[in-house]
């Protein structure tokens, strides 16, 4: 999938917890901006509207596509102030059906504005208990573990005194494929790349609602996995890779049978904690029978000393210290012998940091 222009690498932020007016990555066609004033138009009006005629040579030129950073949940381009989040939730999701007719909120937008949502897979929640109080977060991705891609709709808006124009977006929603119908009833749409339905519903050259462009809109047949993950998914601000691998999944951290295994395995001494252990326990025994045999002063006194130094070399080392931060380190305090000088340790070179998070257009180019 070609992409001739991308966002700068700051614009769009990966994140594990993507919520309403967050920032997504938007795939579509280089189209001009059609905006047909600043009131919203009516239902014969928006059927009504011509787009400027295209020139032979401007048809037979290739369209080009780009990435772009938009907001989720679509804003008219007739609003003049900006919504308030309850106004916002409700174009979140746009219905399949509700397509089907020239008429409503969506018809301007399905006619050319058709986009494709980037993502690694989405979450839904499995409602039970007495009114479905209790919600279970699941996750949904490829099984092939590549990039999804939802189709959606998306629009530009500029509010009353104001010149920035804002760009959002809403995912398309249809009826949940059979192996998914018990955790909801309705589904994201899932494009494939670089197919008859895709290669449609990009084209920018398509202005007319088509049958073929609405049998697009179909339950993924392709194969997926869904999972349970963590509940802290479902408060928003919380953020973490362990949000899209499963709860019960040796990867996930916060898994309770990993939890009491790591604390196992922190209980029991380590193979230099047990030899160091051994080594005390021998110079103990040693010294306990030179206790008992009378020594000339002077060899017991060179003895004591030798003792000292037995002591402290073989004391148990103590255990290391967790950073609390990465990039933090704890410092140790610096032995100074009481008979001769020692030049100070050389403090460890910082290391480099790592190389930045690659370019979202490398994505593409695999």
């Amino acid at each position: 999938m070609p992409v001739d222009e991308a966002p700068e690498d700051d614009e769009i932020r990966e994140t594990y917890n993507f919520a309403p007016g967050n920032i997504g990555a938007i795939y579509r066609a280089d189209i001009p901006n059609y905006n047909h004033g600043t009131e919203r138009p009516t239902d014969q009006e928006q059927t009504d509207l011509i787009e400027p005629a295209s020139s032979e040579a401007e048809a037979n030129v290739p369209a080009t596509y780009k990435l772009q950073g938009m907001k989720w949940g679509l804003v008219p381009f007739w609003t003049k102030r900006q919504p308030d989040y309850g106004s916002l939730m409700k174009t979140i999701n746009c219905r399949d059906d509700s397509l089907i007719e020239d008429r409503g909120m969506w018809t301007s937008m399905k006619r050319k504005k058709r986009c494709a949502v980037v993502c690694q897979g989405y979450y839904e929640w499995l409602k039970r208990g007495t009114g479905g109080k209790d919600r279970i977060p699941h996750f949904t991705r490829r099984k092939d573990g590549d990039l999804m891609y939802l189709a959606g709709l998306w629009d530009s808006v500029t509010y009353e005194g104001t010149e920035e124009r804002l760009y959002t977006f809403t995912v398309i929603t249809t009826s949940a494929r059979p192996s998914l119908s018990w955790l909801h009833d309705r589904m994201p749409v899932i494009l494939e790349p670089n197919t008859e339905a895709w290669n449609a519903w990009l084209d920018p050259k398509r202005t007319t609602w088509s049958k073929e462009l609405q049998a697009a809109l179909k339950p993924y047949e392709g194969e997926l996995d869904c999972y349970q993950v963590p509940k802290e998914v479902g408060k928003v601000g919380n953020n973490s890779p362990d949000f899209i691998v499963p709860v019960d999944s040796k990867e996930n951290k916060s898994n309770i049978a990993n939890f009491f295994a790591n604390a196992k395995k922190k209980s029991e001494p380590t193979e230099n904690e047990r030899k160091d252990a051994v080594a005390v326990k021998e110079e103990d025994a040693a010294q306990s029978a030179s206790g008992v045999k009378r020594e000339h002063p002077d060899t017991a006194n060179n003895g004591a000393g030798e003792d000292a130094k037995k002591r402290k070399t073989l004391s148990p080392a103590p255990s290391p210290v967790k950073p609390s931060t990465p990039g933090s380190a704890v410092k140790s305090k610096q032995m100074h012998s009481a008979t001769h000088n020692q030049k100070s340790l050389k403090k460890s070179q910082p290391k480099k940091a790592s190389a930045g998070t690659p370019q979202i257009t490398n994505f593409f180019s695999k």
